[in-house]
């Protein structure tokens, strides 16, 4: 059953109280930023267990706003959101997220109907998704990187008629004109420095041919509609544990784009699992936000576990390095969530221009694989603790972390969130229509050391995709999140992944996981980076092809490649092919590399290749070479 929450009164149109509070302080407060003698990264204690459950006593009870609630109540004057020299206290912040919950209920917003939010990182997404909540609606998140097109696909397939959106970036909901009915328009402009306020205004003219308001019809300023509420938001009915919260689009476990459907539950255990983690840190720890909330990434670990945690948030709405190292200089964090190419373009600035970054406790590295070496240089320009994390979008998105309180261990995602079930499991059934005897609970579980795929279970793993029934029983069965990595558990109880399934190479017979030989290939001198993909062969069925990415100013010398690798990897394993890709690799912007654009384009080279000799070919002998490389 729904339960519905009573408003008291206040000024700022109601306030909102669950029955059971998330986020109740407790006895062990954590300091943080404190002084170091040494520039290596140091445990800060051995408080929490990590093979024992750690009850969430009240996930169940409380909706997604209520994070930002209740540190509102217990914290109403501390620093909630930095944003150039904008400050919001959490009072503050609390009261706006009401205002446009009244808001969005007076331009007719329902409980269940979809609100968009199209904003980079800034205080506005915070009161866009509070509000929308608040409001009974679920929140769509939209990427800024998309195109047109696919902005107008995910509002045809989520049936999304309100968006609030940067100026800057309406030219993206020009489309279909009866697909909104609002479109609430956000500029930051003010809050740039003065000398930036010109171009803000030629960028506006540029996407949008208009210098003031974009002309749309719908269209007006989120903050003049804000302004215009005068009517008080109106409490709700929510189930927390079956209403759905957020949507966001990702490829999915299987690849093709879906939209991951999160209830408010999923958001709060989510961020209540890293608050535990943390040791119940609470109103003491100041976070970077430079991971996109659009991403569930950013999202779940600054967002809204960082409302959990009663923390500040350091925003800023596009990543740049040099501007991230100075508001660690000027905000002094103690906390920041990263993906390794950030790290890695801030180890090159700090090699040649010093910074203190020692108010650092904890980095947490996520969104694609982080060397050891990357980690330790960090950790020893800013004597930060530098652990890796692991998720997925599916599970809101976090279900591994590094411990916070021991020495680092590098190559693993780390142990399971408290509340979070793991299994490693081989002979997974691929569609839930061949497996009435064979369900996710009877798949076979594989000793420490095998590997096989992670399948995860917890009160953080979506409802599903998005009206997409079929793919949501491929990917969850029997409450178990199939996730498409495979992994290996240690004796300790840590976690590696391994590779994709998709990834998997299979050379006659033999299993090549790509992420081990681009590691063996990394410690080459002039390498730089590399991705490994199977490419198709008559005889073996693939063979292990290495796209290498050399250093500034080395030579191309596969030779020497194939000698490093003769030396440092089993045969079945050694690439038969390398290219030498000029250039980046394909990534996609958490800096993971995008294999599918490799393999696409292997095809074609492969294609074009066989296009030279079927005329030498007899019809069996193509009909042959197509079957083997399906």
């Amino acid at each position: 059953m729904g339960q519905l929450f009573d408003a008291v009164g206040d000024s700022g149109g109601g306030e909102y109280r669950p029955a059971n509070p998330v986020g109740e302080k407790s006895d062990r407060v954590m300091s943080s930023g404190s002084h170091r003698e040494s520039s290596l990264p140091r445990p800060r204690g051995n408080r929490i267990s990590s093979d024992g459950r750690v009850g969430l006593e009240h996930y169940r009870d409380t909706p997604a706003f209520g994070l930002l609630q209740y540190a509102a109540e217990q914290l109403p004057d501390r620093d909630a959101v930095r944003y150039f020299d904008d400050v919001w206290s959490y009072r503050k912040l609390n009261a706006a997220a009401i205002q446009c919950a009244a808001m969005l209920q007076r331009l007719g917003v329902q409980p269940g109907d979809r609100v968009g939010i199209l904003l980079p990182n800034v205080p506005e997404y915070i009161v866009a998704c509070n509000g929308a909540w608040r409001a009974g609606a679920i929140a769509v998140a939209i990427s800024p990187l998309m195109v047109a097109d696919e902005v107008e696909k995910l509002l045809r397939q989520t049936g999304c008629r309100h968006v609030i959106c940067l100026d800057l970036l309406s030219h993206l909901c020009a489309g279909d004109p009866s697909l909104l009915d609002q479109l609430l328009l956000v500029s930051i402009r003010e809050q740039l420095p003065a000398y930036k306020q010109l171009g803000y205004l030629w960028m506006r003219h540029r996407q949008t041919g208009s210098w003031s308001m974009p002309s749309r019809p719908g269209s007006s300023w989120f903050w003049d509609e804000m302004a215009a509420t005068e009517n008080r938001w109106q409490p709700i009915t929510i189930d927390p544990l079956r209403d759905p919260a957020y949507i966001l689009p990702t490829g999915g476990t299987t690849g093709s784009p879906k939209a991951v459907t999160l209830s408010h539950t999923n958001l709060v255990a989510n961020a209540w699992q890293q608050y535990k983690w943390t040791d119940e840190s609470f109103g003491t720890e100041t976070m970077m936000a430079i991971l996109p909330f659009f991403h569930s990434y950013g999202l779940s670990t600054t967002m809204m576990a960082g409302a959990a945690m009663g923390a500040t948030l350091v925003m800023h709405h596009r990543y740049n390095t040099r501007q991230v190292i100075r508001l660690i200089e000027k905000h002094r964090p103690s906390v920041m969530h990263a993906v390794p190419a950030m790290l890695v373009a801030m180890n090159e600035r700090l090699r040649d221009h010093t910074a203190d970054l020692s108010s650092i406790d904890w980095v947490i590295s996520g969104g694609a694989p982080l060397s050891e070496e990357i980690a330790q240089e960090f950790a020893e320009h800013s004597g930060a603790l530098v652990v890796e994390g692991y998720g997925l979008s599916e599970a809101s998105p976090v279900t591994h972390v590094g411990h916070l309180f021991r020495a680092p261990r590098y190559g693993v995602i780390g142990l399971p969130l408290p509340e979070t079930d793991c299994r490693i499991v081989a002979n997974v059934p691929s569609s839930h229509s061949d497996k009435e005897n064979d369900s996710g609970s009877e798949a076979v579980s594989l000793p420490d050391g095998e590997v096989g795929e992670l399948i995860v279970r917890g009160p953080q793993v979506m409802l599903g995709y998005w009206q997409e029934p079929d793919a949501t029983r491929e990917t969850l069965i029997d409450g178990w999140l199939h996730t498409g990595d495979l992994a290996v558990r240690h004796e300790d109880g840590y976690y590696s992944i391994v590779g994709r399934k998709k990834d998997l190479i299979i050379t006659s017979g033999y299993n090549v996981y790509p992420c081990e030989v681009e590691e063996a290939i990394r410690q080459c001198d002039f390498v730089q980076d590399v991705a490994v993909i199977g490419q198709p062969d008559s005889r073996r069925g693939e063979i292990v092809k290495a796209v290498v990415v050399l250093k500034p100013g080395c030579t191309w010398d596969e030779t020497a490649l194939d000698q490093h690798c003769c030396q440092t990897l089993s045969k079945h394993k050694r690439p038969r092919v390398f290219e030498r890709c000029v250039g980046e690799l394909p990534k996609n912007f958490l800096g993971k590399v995008v294999r599918r654009q490799l393999r696409d384009a292997n095809t074609n080279v492969a294609d074009a290749n066989r296009a030279g000799t079927e005329d030498r070919e007899n019809d069996d002998m193509e009909n042959h070479e197509e079957e083997v490389k399906s």
